[in-house]
């Protein structure tokens, strides 16, 4: 019996740090178990990457959005520029979009008002959507909830809030991204989370090039770590390592694939 392979739902392949090994990294995949994975544009020339990404390996799937980091870059322009990427048939989602207070710029109106209109985009498209929150988890949910962001669904990637958090976001129907953060000794808070969810609203994700697990925390990393996150989540649950591969993978097909 052929044993399921990882379904990667969240990595930044365009990113500068692949450009030296990226065609032989991603060349190499499937054959080391990957059998998906959704690339995650984070501005305008990223999300253009993330296309090209998508065009060139069969096995590549692509989410186009404006990280709240960069939403100071956006206008309607880009919007209508966003809108059409999202007809292609390989992208699949609407991100990463959302909060982040920590670093705090551009300023949160900016955010806040970019964030709601990519939540519109996504109900014009009928994609779902990948959030990003970070030290924002009032505002995010308050906006997700005055924009109806259950009509669309999506999940809320790399998930640093309590399992309450959990709870609401689960009852908005979105899944849950976990990535290498739940490997690390002091993650007690998404430990926690992670025992509470079920395993049908969990997905996998790296987050490369960053957030690396645990034993390779500094480094640059990939999908090829997958298997340490998946490892932890068998471990957390109590379920099998297999388990884990097998019920992540169909709930990332459940959510991007659903079309």
């Amino acid at each position: 019996m052929e044993t399921t392979k990882i379904f990667e739902s969240h990595a930044h392949y365009d990113d500068e740090a692949f450009d030296e090994d990226r065609e032989e990294l991603l060349g190499n995949m499937q054959q080391q178990g990957i059998e998906y994975i959704i690339n995650i544009g984070a501005n305008i020339d990223s999300s253009q990457r993330t296309v090209e990404l998508t065009e060139k390996y069969p096995f590549v799937y692509g989410a186009v959005g404006v990280h709240p980091s960069d939403t100071a870059e956006l206008d309607e322009q880009k919007i209508t520029w966003l809108k059409a990427q999202c007809e292609r048939p390989k992208i699949v989602a609407v991100g990463e979009i959302g909060l982040d207070y920590y670093w705090d710029e551009p300023e949160r109106p900016v955010q806040r008002k970019w964030f709601c209109r990519q939540l519109e985009l996504a109900r014009e498209v009928k994609l779902p959507v990948v959030i990003h929150s970070r030290d924002a988890a009032k505002d995010t949910l308050t906006i997700m909830k005055e924009m109806h962001a259950e009509e669309t669904g999506g999940v809320v990637h790399c998930f640093s809030y309590s399992k309450e958090m959990a709870e609401e976001y689960l009852k908005m129907g979105f899944y849950i991204g976990v990535g290498g953060v739940v490997t690390f000794n002091n993650a007690k808070k998404l430990k926690e989370a992670v025992e509470f969810l079920p395993m049908d609203k969990i997905l996998l994700e790296t987050d490369s090039p960053y957030l690396s697990p645990a034993p390779n925390r500094g480094k640059r990393n990939s999908s090829l770590n997958l298997p340490y996150i998946a490892r932890q989540i068998a471990q957390l649950k109590g379920i099998s390592y297999e388990q884990v591969v097998e019920i992540t993978n169909r709930n990332a097909r459940n959510l991007f694939f659903r079309n």
